[in-house]
């Protein structure tokens, strides 16, 4: 069973940081692409970061020079470091991963972590 869990959400000031990290169960962390996706109120959920699990990543324009995402095969753990926060960066965070079943993909979230940027 696929699981993954975020942490490390919270509320901070502009200009802060803050680090999350989705910790992975049930796959071969090391070869799946992960990604962080994060969803405002009344928003659609967007693309933050995606890493693969070889080759380059992947940032939105929002975030790059801002935010790095990085992967400790190790721990099986998926990171965000979020850096200069903005308000406009307030969202539910999640950690995605997609499976591939019989030529099918299988998307799986976490539950979700709430980063809050105050002004």
């Amino acid at each position: 069973q696929v699981q993954l869990v975020e942490f490390g959400g919270g509320l901070v000031q502009a200009g802060g940081s803050l680090r999350l990290s989705c910790a992975a169960s049930g796959i071969i962390f090391s070869i799946n692409a992960m990604g962080w996706y994060r969803q405002a109120p009344g928003k659609q959920r967007e693309l933050v970061a995606v890493m693969p699990a070889g080759g380059s990543t992947k940032y939105a324009d929002s975030v790059k020079g801002r935010f790095t995402i990085s992967r400790d095969n190790t721990k099986n753990t998926l990171y965000l470091q979020m850096n200069s926060l903005k308000p406009e960066d307030t969202a539910v965070y999640y950690c995605n991963t997609e499976v591939w079943r019989a030529g099918v993909p299988f998307a799986y979230w976490g539950q979700g972590t709430q980063v809050t940027v105050s002004s």
